[in-house]
């Protein structure tokens, strides 16, 4: 709630339980590994506590994404990446674009979106209503039983993905007692490195760090490598940048019956794979706003909130499987995983959020009958180590992968 509504005004109780299934996977997670305890509705801030963010209203709290009003509707423009800029112009198919909210207001949702996903930009629908018929936060394929692992009680992780979901759920996995190497291409290595060092911190401080050149057929074949002898592999591409590497996901279960967490923003159909989306978009596409009626609009749900859900959900439902001892290829998507939570009814409907004092004290409760509970700030869990240098390990573990025997089939 600190994180969703207006910055000037009462926070907004977000529509969906999303703490309480936070909570109900960090149950989850530590009834399969008894010694991690998480709190899980805390999870859920932790960028925010680290880097100081706070509610913006119609941006989100990380300042990338905005909630934008277009000729019929509103939409989510989350142009984060560098580059993304230089393609208005083209997305809005004008050389010489006015202010972008007035492009915006000349034109429909539909073609925006659909114009911005051809262009690989994260523009998408906001303030929809919840699915009626949504499907389990994830799907699995091509499940088999994984080989025999009788030398060795914890999984060997590969962790090729980047930004917030993907490394969640491979410091999950390490805290449960994985064996993670996080694997990055040295010319465009997790964006995250740049960002908040405490937050990158707590992400990646376990992982050994291994440095490749995707360009080089050599490097691409240590890459190869790496993941046909990993246990679990985790990634957050498109499943056609993979593809260029050499890389099939479902071919690498079928010959080495290992699992595969593929954590997207729309999933692996057709034609989602290709659709781009992070944290804030992905929530907004899933329903995921504060209603602040007709002349205020939309207003963002916590920070990136479809992130740090997907990771805990991905993180737990791939150690159940390999506790399980499953091979398959599980498949998260950022906005299905909101879409599954928004689809329940929103918890304290009743409730009435009010002032700790004078109305600009920034101390707020929810009050609900009786009872009452302080609005808390977000908080985050201390990092254990320093992240490695992007390469530090790669010679290591390059030549420990070459010792252990050539990959499973």
């Amino acid at each position: 709630m600190a994180l969703s509504g207006p910055p000037d005004g009462a926070p907004r109780l977000a529509p969906a339980p999303l703490a309480a299934f936070a909570e109900h996977e960090a149950h989850r997670l530590h009834s399969l590994a008894p010694g991690v305890e998480i709190e899980g509705g805390a999870l859920l801030g932790e960028r925010a506590a680290l880097a100081g963010l706070a509610r913006r209203g119609r941006t989100a709290p990380g300042g990338g994404c905005q909630l934008l009003r277009s000729r019929d509707s509103w939409i989510a423009v989350n142009l984060a990446r560098t580059g993304d800029s230089a393609l208005i112009p083209a997305w809005l198919e004008t050389d010489h674009p006015a202010a972008l909210e007035t492009e915006l207001a000349k034109r429909s949702a539909d073609t925006l979106i659909s114009r911005a996903r051809l262009l690989g930009l994260a523009v998408a629908p906001a303030f929809e209503q919840p699915d009626t018929d949504v499907a389990p936060p994830h799907r699995a394929s091509l499940r088999t039983p994984a080989p025999p692992r009788a030398d060795r009680a914890t999984p060997r992780v590969v962790d090729l993905s980047a930004l917030w979901a993907g490394p969640l759920c491979g410091q999950l996995l390490g805290l449960a007692g994985g064996q993670v190497t996080k694997v990055e291409c040295r010319t465009r290595p997790d964006g995250a490195r740049f960002g908040n060092r405490e937050f990158y911190d707590l992400l990646n401080g376990e992982k050994a760090s291994v440095g490749l050149d995707f360009r080089d057929s050599g490097d691409r074949q240590h890459l190869l490598r790496l993941v046909r002898q990993a246990d679990i592999v985790i990634e957050s591409a498109r499943p056609r940048a993979l593809r260029q590497l050499g890389i099939d996901a479902e071919a690498c279960v079928r010959e080495c019956g290992n699992l595969w967490v593929s954590i997207t923003g729309y999933g692996r159909g057709t034609p989602e794979e290709e659709w781009v989306a992070f944290g804030d978009d992905a929530s907004a596409a899933a329903g995921l706003c504060a209603d602040a009626g007709d002349e205020i609009g939309p207003l963002f749900c916590g920070d990136a909130i479809a992130d740090p859900l997907a990771g805990l959900h991905a993180g737990v439902t791939a150690l159940e499987a390999w506790t399980d001892g499953e091979a398959g290829l599980i498949d998260v998507s950022l906005r299905g995983i909101v879409a599954h939570v928004r689809s329940d009814a929103a918890p304290c409907a009743d409730s009435q959020v009010e002032a700790m004092g004078e109305p600009d004290c920034g101390q707020w409760q929810i009050r609900a009958g009786d009872s009452t509970e302080r609005v808390q700030p977000p908080r985050a869990r201390n990092a254990t180590r320093r992240a490695r240098p992007l390469g530090a390990d790669t010679a290591s573990v390059l030549a420990a992968a070459q010792i252990s025997g050539r990959a499973r089939s």
